[in-house]
């Protein structure tokens, strides 16, 4: 059975209270229910993991490989500033997708530039929650 693995970066565990006219009304447990849900219904296994500290992402996207087919990625504020995120993705061997929940393009401008897209197969935004779910759905066929 393939194994994906969903990384939810700095704040995203404030969803729900943080910004619910950017963000909306789901939390990160919501979101990672329905993932969950759509990994038994597709037959893949994911693991969610949350963290606001970047050495603790950079540590999981390097202990991925031989162990997840897939990484799917939302690395919030670090898109625009992490070299050391885009650095791990692009060494780890495992092929990545993007996510966000708000469309990065339509916001401020410092938004619009992703550090991290370029070292991915492809990037999912601004369809709220739902972008995971269309993440997981490509991410199953790698």
């Amino acid at each position: 059975m393939k194994k994906i693995l969903v990384i939810h970066g700095p704040n995203l565990n404030l969803l729900g209270e943080r910004e619910p006219d950017i963000y909306g009304a789901t939390t990160l447990n919501d979101i990672n229910g329905g993932i969950e849900a759509l990994a038994g219904e597709i037959g893949v296994a994911v693991e969610c993991f949350q963290s606001d500290h970047e050495g603790d992402i950079v540590g999981k996207i390097g202990k991925a490989r031989n162990i997840f087919s897939a990484i799917i990625i939302n690395p919030a504020a670090y898109t625009h500033t992490s070299v050391a995120i885009r650095d791990a993705i692009a060494a780890a061997g495992v092929p990545a997708i993007e996510v966000h929940l708000s469309n990065i393009y339509a916001r401020e401008e410092f938004r619009r530039k992703s550090l991290v897209a370029p070292v991915c197969r492809g990037q999912i935004a601004g369809f709220g929650a739902e972008s995971y779910l269309l993440a997981l759905r490509a991410a199953a066929r790698f």
